[in-house]
């Protein structure tokens, strides 16, 4: 007989498509790189001494969801480093034309139209990055696979 409790036994990497990033009540307000950390599996990757012999992630999806107001005109960008190199984008620029009130959401395109493969090795946090203000809060969450830890 099957045990009801049995997913509590598993971990992520026991699932496709766990929420492996995650913040609530991010401001949108003020631009600029870095405006909130998303550690990924809340800084449970693996820095080893190279990609090979650290943790990883595939992101399938970004979602932000939970407009305080309209921030439909508000833009954000996702990325794996703090500094907005261009070079480490998740999820190009996007308008959030979706957001326009409360109890909305949108999935935003990430950067190469498909999957990206984080490692521990080079990030562990994603980082959200504001290039068009607007007066508002939003939930983000990163959604993805677990490759190892």
């Amino acid at each position: 007989m099957a045990n009801p409790d049995a997913v509590g036994q598993n971990t992520p990497d026991s699932f496709g498509t766990y929420a492996i990033a995650s913040a609530q009540g991010v401001s949108l307000a003020a631009t600029g790189n870095a405006v909130v950390a998303l550690p990924i599996l809340r800084g449970g990757l693996t820095a080893g001494n190279s990609v090979a012999t650290s943790g990883a992630v595939i992101v399938r999806r970004v979602t932000i969801q939970n407009p305080s107001a309209s921030v439909a005109t508000g833009n954000i960008t996702i990325f794996t480093s703090n500094d907005g190199n261009t070079s480490n984008i998740v999820a190009n620029a996007v308008t959030l034309s979706s957001l326009s009130a409360t109890g909305t959401f949108q999935d935003i395109a990430l950067t190469t139209g498909g999957n990206v493969i984080v490692s521990g090795y080079n990030a562990q946090a994603l980082y959200v990055k504001v290039g068009t203000a607007v007066a508002g809060t939003v939930d983000v969450r990163v959604y993805g696979d677990t490759v190892n830890f």
